[in-house]
């Protein structure tokens, strides 16, 4: 079977399982926190596929990496797994509850790029002109990139607005050009 159904699956599970217990908000947060651990630490995903190490140093490993104190609930998930010998698809089974979790909550992810930081006051007012055009919640990270000069870049789901002053240069070039 496939790796990404298999994944999807498991989550679902997880999510569903969560849902009932009234702790999917811990379960995401975990599920972000093992997430971010397979990016930052790509020896992680090494670890855990290396078939000569013991699963319960693999499970510990896997507990520490999900944020160390965890629910109940995602150490017997972490188990299951271990159990049924799908630990390289975790990774993808984080993954995919987060995906599942933002779906079901009506989450959306935003960016917003600025050439210099921004008061919390100006991305509080970002943040409530995407929520209203969502009609959700929203994520919500700033970024600072001074190669953009000055203006901003948002960014949520497929959208996609430049105003930033690299961006109108580039646009003042192209048109010279012609």
């Amino acid at each position: 079977m496939e790796l990404g159904v298999i994944s999807v699956r498991y989550a679902r599970a997880l999510l569903k399982s969560a849902l009932e217990q009234k702790i999917e908000d811990k379960v995401y947060q975990e599920m972000q926190t093992l997430s971010k651990c397979y990016l930052q630490v790509p020896e992680l995903r090494q670890t855990i596929d290396n078939p000569m190490l013991d699963n319960g140093k693999k499970e510990s490993l896997l507990v520490t990496a999900c944020g160390g104190d965890i629910s109940s609930l995602t150490r017997r998930f972490i188990s299951l797994v271990m159990a049924e010998g799908r630990e390289s698809a975790l990774q993808l089974m984080a993954a995919s509850y987060i995906t599942l979790y933002r779906k079901q909550k009506n989450i959306t992810r935003g960016k917003l790029i600025t050439a210099v930081a921004v008061t919390p006051e100006i991305e509080r007012k970002m943040r409530q002109r995407v929520e209203s055009r969502t009609q959700g919640t929203v994520e919500f990270q700033t970024e600072v990139d001074p190669e953009i000069i000055g203006g901003f870049i948002l960014e949520y789901d497929t959208y996609r607005m430049d105003a930033s002053i690299q961006n109108q240069l580039r646009q003042i070039l192209t048109q010279l050009r012609k």
